[in-house]
């Protein structure tokens, strides 16, 4: 599973706010509902992130192994 937890964080250390990802930076409010959700989310949102906070990938997501066998 793919979780988004340290993308609140990275979010708060750099003073972003949810509703400046939205308006300043023209996220998608569906984008930012599945991000809250930990849900698919496109690669190129995951893009926009890492250079809007200027940070990697690991400080906005994580893999943390799961049962979900396909």
């Amino acid at each position: 599973m793919i979780k988004y937890d340290k993308l609140w964080v990275t979010l708060s250390k750099k003073g972003i706010s949810q509703n400046a990802l939205l308006r300043d930076y023209n996220l998608s409010k569906g984008q930012l509902d599945r991000l809250r959700n930990n849900k698919v989310v496109y690669t190129s949102t995951i893009d926009k992130l890492c250079n809007i906070l200027e940070c990697g990938l690991d400080e906005v997501m994580e893999h943390v192994f799961d049962d979900n066998k396909f």
